[in-house]
């Protein structure tokens, strides 16, 4: 125990302090002292759960509804919450507005919950439209258990989302999690009088709507992408982002404990040099770095006081699983452009064929361009390379509008996102 703390502790200090200059011989030798010892955790725990369960049924049925109400992220904490059994676990969804309005779905990123998206969604519901939202599953796929969260009896998701254990966070557990919410709905979405829906996606959330509307763009009647990944270049990725591509070069638990520590440290305020590159923890930052510029935010109409870095900060500290889906979500989401290239093209080419197709039969003719949102100020999706890179890929089928702010302005300002959206409806 006590080699595995110091050997720990160096690689914390060391990784902070050079994260672009962290010794392969270190962790060459961390390798070997604590594979041993992760082989060791895994001998104890050989049959891994298939579903973690969420908060839902581990933590609420010990609480008051008055202490449910105190929660960073209380369980009523949008309208119209539902939880919806599926093959991977259970899927906290939130659903309300008008049944007969314009229905946008909406999809959050990698570290906060759907709250994130609630003053969008409560802006689109007051012009008409019937929304969801959902909290994205969690996989832990790169289960080697740190020492940390052994001591640790509950082991946590997104939200309030269960864990599918044993899938790779990629696009096609996402883009099963879109049906199955879906298909969840009392309302149709997706039938011939459904009127199609929008589908908006926020950061990760964005490539995974890309990825979607890639394989389902018929039930599609437009997609707008918000900061969305799915095109970072590989030459932004930082040294300590490539060790966590990186399975294998260095023990899994060592690894989610320094990714965990610097999560918990909360957003960075020190400015970024001009040639930074993303480092996982940018990720978490940049969707918290402009909440003191001033905003009013009201996300949550039940609770006002609800806000983004509480929210996030919860699910962190209190959802043991969430360093690890974090990880996964980094290794095999669509963030990655060199991942996702093949994704966006073919979008584009569906797009293409559709726009050479004469509309003039129809009387609502569909959005065929896909419309992306952007700030100024963002240092995860950078404008001089989304631009150029999002054209290429989409052949040409894209509309761009940029925001003076950061990587967080879908939970800053929404208003105005909201009256673009709408305008697409």
């Amino acid at each position: 125990m006590a080699l595995y703390n110091q050997t720990v502790d160096f690689l914390s200090e060391s990784f902070s302090k050079h994260e672009s200059q962290l010794s392969l011989l270190a962790v060459a030798g961390a390798s070997f002292t604590l594979g041993l010892l992760s082989r060791s955790l895994l001998a104890r725990n050989e049959t891994l759960q298939t579903v973690l369960a969420s908060p839902r049924s581990t933590v609420l049925p010990g609480i008051s509804e008055s202490e449910n109400r105190q929660l960073p992220l209380p369980t009523d904490v949008l309208p119209g919450a539902r939880d919806v059994a599926s093959p991977y676990g259970s899927i906290r969804v939130y659903e309300w507005g008008p049944e007969d309005g314009p229905k946008v779905l909406l999809v959050h990123g990698i570290t906060t919950p759907c709250i994130a998206l609630g003053g969008l969604a409560h802006a689109l519901v007051d012009r008409g439209c019937r929304v969801m939202l959902f909290d994205l599953y969690v996989s832990q796929y790169l289960v080697v258990l740190e020492l940390y969260l052994t001591l640790k009896n509950n082991r946590f998701g997104r939200g309030y989302s269960d864990c599918p254990a044993d899938l790779p966070q990629d696009s096609r557990l996402f883009s099963t999690q879109i049906l199955l919410t879906l298909a969840s709905s009392p309302i149709s979405w997706t039938g011939v009088e459904s009127g199609k829906f929008s589908l908006v996606g926020y950061s990760l959330g964005g490539g995974i709507a890309a990825a979607f509307a890639s394989y389902f763009p018929q039930l599609l009647s437009s997609l707008v992408l918000l900061a969305p990944a799915g095109l970072i270049r590989d030459s932004q990725i930082s040294f300590q982002s490539r060790l966590l591509y990186s399975k294998g070069l260095m023990p899994e638990n060592v690894l989610g404990y320094l990714v965990g520590r610097r999560l918990r440290a909360g957003p960075l305020t020190t400015p970024k040099p001009k040639n930074h590159k993303l480092n996982a923890a940018d990720a978490l930052t940049e969707e918290l770095s402009s909440q003191n510029a001033g905003q009013t935010q009201i996300l949550s109409r039940e609770y006002p006081h609800i806000n983004v870095p509480s929210a996030v900060a919860w699910q962190v500290n209190a959802h043991a699983g969430f360093v690890h889906a974090f990880m996964s979500s980094m290794r095999y989401g669509p963030i990655l452009q060199e991942r996702q290239w093949s994704t966006w093209t073919r979008l584009g080419e569906y797009l293409t064929a559709q726009n050479s197709v004469s509309s003039s039969t129809d009387k609502r003719p569909s959005d065929h361009k896909v419309h992306i949102l952007c700030g100024n100020n963002d240092a995860i999706i950078i404008k001089s390379e989304l631009v150029p890179d999002a054209t290429a890929a989409l052949g040409g089928n894209a509309v761009f509008k940029f925001y003076e702010a950061g990587h967080e302005f879908p939970s800053t300002k929404y208003e105005e996102v909201a009256s673009y959206i709408f305008e697409l409806l």
